[in-house]
Protein backbone atom coordinates (compact mmCIF):
# COMPACT_ATOMS: atom_id res chain seq x y z
CA UNK A 1 0.00 0.00 0.00
CA UNK A 2 2.95 2.38 0.89
CA UNK A 3 4.33 1.42 -2.25
CA UNK A 4 1.44 2.19 -4.50
CA UNK A 5 1.19 5.82 -2.43
CA UNK A 6 5.11 6.39 -3.45
CA UNK A 7 4.23 5.81 -7.06
CA UNK A 8 1.69 7.94 -7.30
CA UNK A 9 3.55 10.57 -5.74
CA UNK A 10 6.72 10.43 -8.28
CA UNK A 11 3.99 10.42 -11.16
CA UNK A 12 2.45 13.70 -9.81
CA UNK A 13 5.98 14.95 -9.31
CA UNK A 14 6.62 14.32 -13.09
CA UNK A 15 3.52 15.60 -14.26
CA UNK A 16 3.91 18.94 -12.32
CA UNK A 17 7.89 19.00 -13.25
CA UNK A 18 6.46 19.20 -16.84
CA UNK A 19 3.94 21.71 -16.30
CA UNK A 20 6.51 23.51 -14.69
CA UNK A 21 9.16 23.71 -17.64
CA UNK A 22 6.13 24.96 -19.69
CA UNK A 23 5.00 28.03 -18.05
CA UNK A 24 8.67 28.79 -16.97
CA UNK A 25 8.79 28.41 -21.26
CA UNK A 26 5.58 30.45 -21.34
CA UNK A 27 7.28 32.80 -19.10
CA UNK A 28 10.52 33.17 -20.69
CA UNK A 29 8.95 34.18 -24.33
CA UNK A 30 6.53 36.28 -22.60
CA UNK A 31 9.53 38.17 -20.78
CA UNK A 32 10.97 38.62 -24.81
CA UNK A 33 7.42 39.66 -26.63
CA UNK A 34 6.74 42.62 -23.42
CA UNK A 35 10.56 43.98 -24.36
CA UNK A 36 9.47 44.32 -27.71
CA UNK A 37 5.89 45.24 -27.13
CA UNK A 38 7.51 48.07 -24.90
CA UNK A 39 9.92 49.60 -27.56
CA UNK A 40 6.71 49.91 -29.53
CA UNK A 41 4.60 51.53 -27.13
CA UNK A 42 7.64 54.19 -26.32
CA UNK A 43 7.85 54.74 -30.21
CA UNK A 44 3.96 54.98 -30.71
CA UNK A 45 2.67 56.41 -27.67
CA UNK A 46 4.30 60.19 -28.71
CA UNK A 47 2.77 60.63 -32.25
CA UNK A 48 -1.08 59.64 -31.29
CA UNK A 49 -0.53 62.07 -28.18
CA UNK A 50 0.61 64.51 -30.13
CA UNK A 51 -2.44 64.24 -33.17
CA UNK A 52 -4.96 63.74 -30.17
CA UNK A 53 -3.29 67.22 -28.48
CA UNK A 54 -3.27 69.21 -31.97
CA UNK A 55 -6.94 67.88 -32.53
CA UNK A 56 -8.00 69.17 -29.58
CA UNK A 57 -5.72 72.83 -29.66
CA UNK A 58 -7.99 73.54 -33.24
CA UNK A 59 -10.82 72.85 -31.72
CA UNK A 60 -10.62 74.76 -28.42
CA UNK A 61 -8.97 77.49 -30.17
CA UNK A 62 -11.33 77.71 -32.85
CA UNK A 63 -14.59 79.53 -32.21
CA UNK A 64 -17.61 78.41 -33.91
CA UNK A 65 -16.42 75.38 -35.67
CA UNK A 66 -18.24 73.02 -37.31
CA UNK A 67 -17.82 69.48 -37.91
CA UNK A 68 -19.37 66.06 -38.35
CA UNK A 69 -17.29 64.24 -35.94
CA UNK A 70 -17.79 67.08 -33.22
CA UNK A 71 -21.21 67.13 -33.45
CA UNK A 72 -23.50 66.27 -30.20
CA UNK A 73 -27.31 64.83 -30.91
CA UNK A 74 -29.27 62.24 -29.70
CA UNK A 75 -27.95 59.10 -28.67
CA UNK A 76 -29.98 56.20 -29.96
CA UNK A 77 -27.10 53.90 -30.46
CA UNK A 78 -23.48 53.27 -28.41
CA UNK A 79 -20.68 51.26 -30.17
CA UNK A 80 -17.51 50.24 -28.15
CA UNK A 81 -14.84 49.33 -29.46
CA UNK A 82 -12.97 46.37 -27.21
CA UNK A 83 -9.55 45.15 -27.29
CA UNK A 84 -8.72 41.80 -25.64
CA UNK A 85 -6.71 38.82 -26.47
CA UNK A 86 -6.75 35.79 -29.04
CA UNK A 87 -5.07 33.74 -26.19
CA UNK A 88 -6.06 33.45 -22.38
CA UNK A 89 -3.42 32.31 -19.98
CA UNK A 90 -2.67 35.85 -19.09
CA UNK A 91 -4.55 36.54 -15.25
CA UNK A 92 -7.28 38.68 -15.26
CA UNK A 93 -6.56 40.56 -18.16
CA UNK A 94 -9.40 39.35 -20.73
CA UNK A 95 -12.14 39.42 -17.67
CA UNK A 96 -11.10 42.75 -16.29
CA UNK A 97 -11.88 44.64 -19.62
CA UNK A 98 -15.01 42.94 -20.51
CA UNK A 99 -15.90 43.48 -16.86
CA UNK A 100 -15.60 47.27 -17.36
CA UNK A 101 -16.96 47.26 -21.09
CA UNK A 102 -20.08 45.39 -19.49
CA UNK A 103 -20.39 47.71 -16.40
CA UNK A 104 -19.89 51.33 -19.04
CA UNK A 105 -22.78 49.26 -20.96
CA UNK A 106 -25.39 49.24 -18.15
CA UNK A 107 -27.18 47.07 -20.11
CA UNK A 108 -26.88 45.36 -23.95
CA UNK A 109 -29.90 47.39 -25.76
CA UNK A 110 -29.40 49.84 -28.10
CA UNK A 111 -25.57 48.72 -27.43
CA UNK A 112 -23.09 47.21 -30.20
CA UNK A 113 -19.77 45.86 -30.27
CA UNK A 114 -16.81 46.07 -32.69
CA UNK A 115 -14.25 43.62 -30.90
CA UNK A 116 -11.02 42.70 -31.38
CA UNK A 117 -9.57 39.25 -29.97
CA UNK A 118 -11.12 35.93 -29.87
CA UNK A 119 -11.83 35.68 -25.88
CA UNK A 120 -13.44 39.04 -26.32
CA UNK A 121 -15.65 37.67 -29.43
CA UNK A 122 -16.79 34.55 -27.73
CA UNK A 123 -17.91 36.36 -24.85
CA UNK A 124 -20.05 38.79 -26.73
CA UNK A 125 -21.37 37.00 -29.02
CA UNK A 126 -22.43 33.80 -25.99
CA UNK A 127 -23.91 36.86 -24.47
CA UNK A 128 -26.61 38.14 -27.46
CA UNK A 129 -24.58 41.15 -27.76
CA UNK A 130 -24.88 43.00 -31.28
CA UNK A 131 -21.50 42.69 -33.34
CA UNK A 132 -20.90 45.52 -36.26
CA UNK A 133 -17.37 43.92 -36.82
CA UNK A 134 -14.53 40.82 -35.05
CA UNK A 135 -10.88 41.16 -35.78
CA UNK A 136 -8.89 38.27 -34.49
CA UNK A 137 -5.33 37.07 -34.87
CA UNK A 138 -3.89 40.81 -34.04
CA UNK A 139 -4.07 41.63 -30.35
CA UNK A 140 -0.16 40.49 -30.27
CA UNK A 141 0.97 42.28 -32.96
CA UNK A 142 -1.45 44.62 -34.27
CA UNK A 143 -0.24 47.14 -37.16
CA UNK A 144 -0.99 50.20 -38.20
CA UNK A 145 -2.94 48.85 -41.10
CA UNK A 146 -5.14 46.52 -38.14
CA UNK A 147 -5.95 50.21 -37.00
CA UNK A 148 -7.02 51.82 -40.11
CA UNK A 149 -9.52 49.03 -40.35
CA UNK A 150 -11.13 49.26 -37.53
CA UNK A 151 -11.49 52.97 -37.40
CA UNK A 152 -12.97 53.02 -40.84
CA UNK A 153 -15.45 51.01 -39.83
CA UNK A 154 -15.79 52.53 -37.14
CA UNK A 155 -16.32 56.04 -38.80
CA UNK A 156 -18.54 54.63 -41.41
CA UNK A 157 -20.93 53.60 -38.81
CA UNK A 158 -21.09 57.23 -37.27
CA UNK A 159 -21.34 59.01 -40.55
CA UNK A 160 -24.19 56.81 -41.72
CA UNK A 161 -25.76 57.25 -38.27
CA UNK A 162 -26.15 53.92 -37.16
CA UNK A 163 -24.35 54.60 -34.15
CA UNK A 164 -24.15 57.86 -32.02
CA UNK A 165 -21.41 57.88 -30.38
CA UNK A 166 -18.21 55.21 -30.34
CA UNK A 167 -16.25 54.32 -27.30
CA UNK A 168 -13.17 52.57 -27.32
CA UNK A 169 -12.30 49.89 -24.50
CA UNK A 170 -8.34 48.84 -24.02
CA UNK A 171 -6.01 48.23 -21.46
CA UNK A 172 -3.35 50.95 -19.82
CA UNK A 173 0.03 49.61 -19.32
CA UNK A 174 1.24 51.36 -16.17
CA UNK A 175 3.44 48.95 -15.43
CA UNK A 176 5.26 45.34 -16.15
CA UNK A 177 2.94 43.99 -12.60
CA UNK A 178 -0.08 46.99 -13.08
CA UNK A 179 -2.05 47.07 -16.18
CA UNK A 180 -5.11 48.81 -16.04
CA UNK A 181 -8.63 48.82 -18.34
CA UNK A 182 -9.64 52.28 -19.48
CA UNK A 183 -12.60 53.84 -21.75
CA UNK A 184 -12.01 56.48 -23.90
CA UNK A 185 -14.91 58.37 -26.05
CA UNK A 186 -13.64 58.09 -29.43
CA UNK A 187 -16.78 59.79 -31.47
CA UNK A 188 -18.04 62.47 -31.20
CA UNK A 189 -14.75 64.30 -30.24
CA UNK A 190 -14.77 65.77 -26.82
CA UNK A 191 -12.17 68.20 -25.18
CA UNK A 192 -10.69 66.65 -22.39
CA UNK A 193 -10.52 68.06 -19.17
CA UNK A 194 -7.15 68.89 -19.01
CA UNK A 195 -7.79 71.24 -22.41
CA UNK A 196 -10.91 72.22 -20.77
CA UNK A 197 -9.58 73.51 -17.63
CA UNK A 198 -6.93 75.33 -19.30
CA UNK A 199 -9.29 77.43 -21.64
CA UNK A 200 -11.49 78.30 -18.91
CA UNK A 201 -8.15 79.40 -17.20
CA UNK A 202 -6.89 81.58 -20.27
CA UNK A 203 -8.11 85.53 -20.49
CA UNK A 204 -9.54 85.62 -24.04
CA UNK A 205 -7.32 88.98 -24.49
CA UNK A 206 -4.24 85.98 -24.40
CA UNK A 207 -5.53 83.49 -26.63
CA UNK A 208 -3.37 83.31 -29.36
CA UNK A 209 -4.42 83.58 -32.80
CA UNK A 210 -4.19 81.26 -35.38
CA UNK A 211 -5.41 80.94 -38.95
CA UNK A 212 -6.19 77.38 -40.82
CA UNK A 213 -5.59 77.59 -44.46
CA UNK A 214 -8.20 76.57 -46.41
CA UNK A 215 -10.51 75.97 -42.92
CA UNK A 216 -9.97 75.03 -39.67
CA UNK A 217 -13.33 72.34 -40.77
CA UNK A 218 -10.80 70.97 -43.95
CA UNK A 219 -7.80 70.87 -41.56
CA UNK A 220 -10.18 69.16 -39.08
CA UNK A 221 -11.29 66.47 -42.16
CA UNK A 222 -7.98 65.80 -42.77
CA UNK A 223 -6.68 64.90 -39.29
CA UNK A 224 -9.69 63.53 -37.05
CA UNK A 225 -9.32 59.97 -39.52
CA UNK A 226 -5.86 60.30 -38.89
CA UNK A 227 -6.55 60.88 -35.02
CA UNK A 228 -9.23 58.10 -35.03
CA UNK A 229 -6.65 55.79 -36.43
CA UNK A 230 -3.86 56.76 -34.19
CA UNK A 231 -6.21 56.30 -31.22
CA UNK A 232 -6.78 52.73 -31.84
CA UNK A 233 -3.37 51.93 -32.96
CA UNK A 234 -2.07 53.15 -29.78
CA UNK A 235 -4.79 51.30 -27.53
CA UNK A 236 -3.92 48.33 -29.80
CA UNK A 237 -0.05 48.69 -28.97
CA UNK A 238 -1.02 49.39 -25.27
CA UNK A 239 -3.12 46.76 -25.23
CA UNK A 240 -0.19 44.16 -26.48
CA UNK A 241 1.75 45.24 -23.95
CA UNK A 242 -0.20 44.63 -21.39
CA UNK A 243 -1.17 41.47 -22.47
CA UNK A 244 2.37 40.23 -22.56
CA UNK A 245 2.72 41.74 -19.09
CA UNK A 246 -0.23 39.86 -17.64
CA UNK A 247 1.01 36.89 -19.00
CA UNK A 248 4.67 36.72 -17.90
CA UNK A 249 3.35 37.80 -14.34
CA UNK A 250 0.86 35.08 -14.24
CA UNK A 251 3.14 32.20 -15.86
CA UNK A 252 5.74 33.70 -13.20
CA UNK A 253 3.11 33.24 -10.72
CA UNK A 254 2.37 29.51 -11.90
CA UNK A 255 5.76 28.22 -12.30
CA UNK A 256 6.21 29.55 -8.49
CA UNK A 257 3.44 27.47 -7.79
CA UNK A 258 4.36 24.25 -9.36
CA UNK A 259 8.17 24.93 -8.13
CA UNK A 260 5.88 24.95 -4.20
CA UNK A 261 3.91 22.28 -5.17
CA UNK A 262 6.79 20.20 -5.88
CA UNK A 263 8.19 20.50 -2.76
CA UNK A 264 5.12 19.72 -1.09
CA UNK A 265 4.86 16.11 -2.81
CA UNK A 266 8.69 15.77 -2.79
CA UNK A 267 8.34 16.00 1.54
CA UNK A 268 4.61 13.75 1.17
CA UNK A 269 7.54 11.63 -1.07
CA UNK A 270 10.11 10.96 1.51
CA UNK A 271 7.60 10.40 4.14
CA UNK A 272 6.08 7.69 2.74
CA UNK A 273 9.29 6.23 1.92
CA UNK A 274 10.49 6.71 5.28
CA UNK A 275 7.47 4.64 6.59
CA UNK A 276 8.05 2.15 4.37
CA UNK A 277 11.45 1.45 5.21
CA UNK A 278 10.49 1.78 8.68
CA UNK A 279 7.60 -1.19 8.16
CA UNK A 280 10.07 -3.10 6.31
CA UNK A 281 12.57 -2.75 9.30
CA UNK A 282 9.43 -3.60 11.54
CA UNK A 283 8.78 -7.18 9.71
CA UNK A 284 12.34 -8.21 9.52
CA UNK A 285 13.04 -7.55 13.36
CA UNK A 286 9.07 -9.47 14.02
CA UNK A 287 10.18 -12.31 11.44
CA UNK A 288 13.58 -12.87 13.50
CA UNK A 289 12.17 -12.87 16.81
CA UNK A 290 9.51 -15.18 15.62
CA UNK A 291 12.23 -17.85 14.75
CA UNK A 292 13.67 -17.51 17.66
Amino acid sequence: MAGLGMRDIKRRIKSVNSTKQITKAMELVSSAKLRKARESLEKTKPYFNTIGRTVEEIISSTRGIRHDFLKQREVKKTAYIVITADRGLCGGYNTNVMKATVNHMETKENKSVIVIGQKGRDFFRKRGYDLDGEFTHISENPTFTDAQSIGNLATELYKQELVDEVYLVYTEFLSTINQKPKVAKLLPIELSAEEIQAKDAKPKEDEEFMAYEPSPEAVLSYLIPKYIESMIYGALVESATSEQGARRVAMESATDNATEMIGDLQLQYNRARQASITQEISEIVGGAEAIK
